[in-house]
């Protein structure tokens, strides 16, 4: 039996069709077949094109960007999987369009998607308004189909926002899948999620708390790791419980980072803001108290140095499972030594997983493109077997 004939198989036994014409948000609010479904297309689709077959399931359309933080790999990600399935794609630049002269958000949703199959949105900045954002854009697009304005209704894809990164935890999953071997090697693993000290204060909350509501879907141990005040978001943490006890894994919480290594699978040592002071920014900003802010980063930037010793080392490597664990980041990783004076993880221990890191990045693309491929693709199985045998070519070596 072929590859290509494994991953149908193993499509034609999930019930994914609720998929199809749906957006992708927060990975808790999709069943476990559809999380699998969406590891399958993108092997699916990976395989075809290492194959040098063509992908492109459109003959024209729009991949619309909008991105209201920075971002390298997710942005080059989400191009990436538009080019993957032949859409194009164009960035939305809050800055040089309407919206900076105050055009609504239902007036630019209903603008931009006249043509739009898919719209990415990152939105991570502000504690209560970046997923809120992407769902009233989601009910904008909604009307804006339901009254006949657009032809179609564009799917939403979640490329970060202040309480999800799926299609970053999406990734990391199908790396770490791939590195044990199949997802059923992965039941009563432990992955240590632990915050790391950073030089800078405003990273996101939506990494560790993707991790804790994906990673206990997968009967894993979640050991979830930080100094005192450096909470995530209660509603997750609840979440996290909750998936644990109906998965068949656990969820547990601790002051200590060497806790959190011990015998640990799978580490996963990233800095982020504390949830308290993430509502406090958020709070500020919708005043325009940029003093406030001032301030605030440098209450925050003094805390941080505080806990200097939470730093992945090679000794702490040492009290892992083996000695062996996998070592994950989202990237880019505070190196100390190479990108910062101290950081999150030392700079030996970095250099050593840095080909397993670039793998664990590469398969952002195709989790994207599996994401936007089941939300337009009404018969996935059919269409993927339809691609193998047209053998069309990528290019013409």
């Amino acid at each position: 039996m072929s590859l290509m004939q494994r991953y149908i198989n193993k499509l034609d036994s999930l019930n994914f069709e609720k998929m199809y014409n749906n957006d992708f948000f927060e990975t808790w609010t999709k069943t476990f077949d559809e999380l699998q479904a969406t590891w399958t297309v993108a092997d699916a689709l990976r395989k075809l094109r290492e194959e040098n077959i063509s992908t492109k399931i459109f003959d024209s359309g729009l991949g619309i960007s909008l991105f209201r933080d920075n971002s390298t790999r997710t942005r080059f990600s989400f191009a990436s999987a538009c080019n993957l399935l032949g859409l194009e794609v164009q960035d939305l630049d809050e800055g040089k369009s309407q919206i900076a002269h105050g055009e609504t958000v239902r007036e630019t949703a209903n603008m931009i998607s006249f043509m739009a199959d898919v719209i990415g949105i990152r939105d991570d900045m502000y504690i209560g308004k970046g997923n809120k954002y992407m769902r009233d854009y989601a009910s904008y697009v909604d009307e804006g189909h339901k009254d006949g304005i657009l032809e179609q209704r564009p799917t939403l894809v979640d490329l970060q926002c202040d309480i999800d990164h799926p299609t970053q935890t999406m990734a990391d999953a199908l790396h770490v899948i791939h590195e044990f071997g199949g997802i059923e090697n992965l039941k009563g693993k432990k992955i240590a999620m632990t915050w790391a000290y950073s030089p800078s204060y405003g990273k996101p909350l939506s990494v560790p708390q993707g991790v804790v509501g994906l990673f206990t879907r997968l009967g894993m141990e979640v050991s979830l790791a930080h100094p005192e005040g450096y909470e995530i978001m209660p509603e997750v943490e609840e979440i996290g419980r909750k998936n644990a006890a109906a998965y068949g894994g656990k969820f547990t919480k601790t002051n200590s980072m060497a806790e959190a290594f011990k015998d640990a699978d799978i580490v996963y040592p990233k800095s982020w803001a504390p949830f308290a002071a993430m509502e406090k920014r958020t709070d500020l900003y919708g005043k325009g108290d940029m003093n406030g802010i001032n301030e605030l980063e440098k209450e925050l930037l003094a805390q941080n140095a505080k806990h200097k010793d939470w730093e992945c080392t090679e000794e702490l490597m040492k009290t892992t499972k083996d000695g062996k664990a996998l070592y994950l980041h989202c990237l880019p990783a505070d190196i100390t030594g190479l990108s910062c004076k101290e950081g999150e993880v030392e700079n030996s221990v970095f250099d050593r997983y840095r080909v397993p890191l670039y793998k664990e990045a590469s398969f952002k693309p195709y989790i994207i493109a599996a994401m936007i491929f089941l939300s337009k693709v009404r018969n996935p199985q059919d269409i993927l077997q339809r691609l193998e045998n047209a053998k069309k070519e990528r290019w013409m070596k």
